[in-house]
């Protein structure tokens, strides 16, 4: 006779327990078995049997959990697998130690399920120190000791939405994983509802505020040419601190961004390849080629005072006089919201990207060129659902370019003027001598452009810096005029 599989006990509290064996456990080594209890009733044994014939066939078909990990362990076995980026990595390890480890890090694979996430993303969304709304002295330092000002009664902060979600999505990944392994049947995460996507809401700053963050960056020169740079390539702060000399080709204007600086666990800075793992170049505009021109002058003048030479593999931006460092990435982020908050202006280094871009949208340029220059994946997705609200506009904007659009770059004394500089102050003068008169047309772009042996981008900057001081009105479709309002101008 055949011996039966599985069994099915009687408690003592009249429960019927079944038990079925479903293999060896991969990360203990002991036997693993399926167990379910049935509460005592009419038809428990029924219901027993029911359950010992689902467990077989999960077993036959393998499709039953192999072990009854935590999700502590799943979570250890799956980073240590996992190819994922050192930055990516610190990131998901932060979130998982500080939100996910306390409160379900001990819990048993098989006790997961969609109800114990959407709950838990509830708790997060309502305070990220999951308190369960227990008031509560939050401490400065653990152990027994004198409270000072610093301990102070908790407040519930709750997580942000976008947070929570790359939490679920760290989860998912994980449990993928486990349900490849065999550890667990089915992907709890993928039954679960994560919070719905935040609305993208770039706050890029606005003209006057850009032109206000140029001029208090050129405090530095040096400074202020990593802003500048921030401002009309797009270029992450990660790929700024890693620029170098030989990635620079100033007589083409162009820039190649090949490498990200991070820093590691350590908090030691290193270096990868950039966010979508590829390198892009990046045309500059005559403006920003001066600008660099006269940083490397300023980096050559050092050198002969230090008796070095230069090196092409030296950093763009560096805080060491030879520049054989870059710059650390928090750096830059903690010295540009140092600026901003000096200036009255909520920003952050990361808003340079999005003022790059919605001015590239708003001049005319196309959403794919500008995926392009800000290394966007998908073929211009991320910058089309990120910089939708700026479409409508584009399409009511004449196409221009982002150097006529940049805020006026502070000048040295020592150095000589713009060239659309001159042109600006040339046709100033014609407006205040009267020989231009208010509501005569100026000479159109090209041909200013080819009086002064300028780009027409140039020339398209003198027009709009008269515009910005309000003595030239442009209109789409028309001449540049004279301002008709414009009578204080000539009289002094």
């Amino acid at each position: 006779m055949k011996r039966q599989r599985g069994e099915i006990m009687k408690l003592p509290s009249g429960s019927l327990r079944v038990r079925v064996y479903a293999g060896v456990d991969p990360l203990t080594g002991k036997r693993h078995y399926l167990t379910e209890t049935i509460p005592a009733g009419r038809n428990a044994e029924r219901e027993a049997e029911k359950v010992r014939t689902r467990f077989l066939n999960e077993v036959d078909e393998k499709r039953n959990p192999r072990t009854r990990a935590t999700l502590n362990q799943l979570l250890d076995k799956w980073l240590d697998v996992a190819d994922i980026e050192p930055t990516t990595r610190m990131g998901y390890v932060n979130k998982l130690n500080k939100h996910v480890r306390p409160v379900l890090g001990k819990l048993a694979l098989t006790r997961l399920d969609a109800e114990t996430l959407e709950s838990f993303y509830a708790s997060l969304r309502r305070c990220r120190d999951w308190c369960g709304g227990k008031a509560y002295v939050k401490h400065r330092v653990e152990g027994e000791h004198t409270c000072t000002a610093k301990c102070r009664p908790h407040v519930c902060k709750p997580l942000s939405a976008s947070s929570v979600r790359q939490i679920h999505w760290i989860l998912s990944g994980a449990f993928s994983r486990a349900v490849r392994w065999r550890w667990i049947a089915v992907n709890p995460a993928g039954q679960a509802e994560p919070p719905a996507p935040p609305h993208p809401d770039p706050q890029p700053p606005n003209p006057a505020d850009a032109a206000r963050i140029v001029t208090e960056s050129w405090r530095d020169p040096d400074w202020g040419a990593l802003v500048w740079l921030a401002m009309t390539t797009g270029a992450r702060r990660g790929e700024l601190a890693a620029l170098r000399w030989h990635h620079l080709d100033l007589a083409a204007g162009v820039l190649t961004l090949r490498r990200s600086a991070y820093l590691d666990a350590d908090g030691a800075l290193q270096e990868k390849d950039t966010k979508t793992h590829q390198q892009r170049r990046v045309a500059l505009d005559p403006e920003t080629v001066a600008v660099l021109t006269e940083l490397h002058a300023r980096y050559v003048d050092r050198l002969d005072q230090l008796d070095a030479t230069a090196n092409p593999a030296d950093y763009v931006f560096s805080p060491e006089p030879d520049n054989s460092r870059g710059y650390r990435p928090d750096t830059i982020t903690q010295r540009y919201g140092r600026l901003a908050k000096r200036l009255g202006i909520d920003s952050h280094i990361h808003a340079l990207r999005h003022y790059s871009a919605t001015e590239l949208i708003n001049a005319g340029v196309d959403v794919r060129t500008v995926a392009g220059r800000l290394g966007h994946g998908g073929g211009g997705t991320t910058t089309l659902r990120v910089y939708a609200a700026w479409l409508s506009e584009s399409d009511q904007r004449a196409a221009g370019t982002l150097a006529a659009r940049m805020p006026t770059r502070p000048t040295s004394p020592t150095l000589p003027s713009s060239p659309y500089r001159v042109i600006a102050e040339k046709l100033r003068e014609l407006i205040r001598t009267g020989i231009l008169k208010p509501g005569d047309a100026l000479p159109t772009v090209a041909e200013l452009a080819a009086t002064h042996g300028v780009s027409v981008g140039t020339a398209h900057r003198a027009v709009a810096f008269l515009t910005a001081e309000g003595l030239v009105n442009v209109a789409r479709g028309r001449r540049a005029i004279v301002s008709p309002d414009n009578s204080r101008n000539q009289n002094g």
